[in-house]
């Protein structure tokens, strides 16, 4: 019960602290996405400050160590699993984000994504509409071409941390 209530406590406080004038724009933005609540917007917007220090998405997801490494010679193309270089709090977020992205129906939009959508304009709405869409389908066709699980939740969270980038 100690332990329950002291979590209790820690939600509360990162509740207020995304509600701060600071963050809740940014914050209110970024729930809109599936998988993605309070407690992981706050952290991707704390520890990486400013976004536009990467020139496009796909920096930032290398700087999250979320690219494929590779080792290549001549004609001999090998790619390797990711890099795992950067950040590794955000990028175990970013994979648990992606994880409930890759449960449910293509183009479902749950009751509790709708209330964290409420008040947001309509030209976020329709991004991170069209980003779940494309996670989702993206998920599940590589699933049915044969790839593991966590090969597609992994490629998934890649490509989720482009479109926070682009939000």
């Amino acid at each position: 019960d100690e332990q329950e209530e002291k979590i209790r406590r820690f939600d509360n406080r990162i509740e207020e602290i995304a509600s701060e004038a600071d963050y809740k724009e940014k914050v209110g933005k970024l729930r809109c996405f599936l998988g993605t609540r309070t407690h992981t917007a706050l952290s991707i917007i704390v520890e990486i400050g400013d976004f536009e220090r990467f020139a496009k998405g796909n920096t930032f997801g290398a700087f999250l160590g979320l690219a494929p490494g590779e080792r290549s010679s001549s004609d001999n193309i090998n790619r390797l699993s990711i890099s795992k270089a950067g950040n590794t709090h955000l990028r175990c977020l970013l994979v648990e984000a992606a994880r409930g992205i890759c449960k449910g129906h293509i183009g479902h939009k749950s009751k509790e994504l709708r209330a964290r959508q409420n008040g947001q304009s309509a030209e976020i709405i329709a991004y991170a509409d069209r980003a779940n869409t494309r996670l989702r389908s993206r998920y599940y066709s590589m699933i049915r071409r044969g790839k593991k699980k966590n090969v597609a939740v992994t490629a998934v969270a890649r490509e989720l941390a482009c479109f926070v980038w682009g939000m």
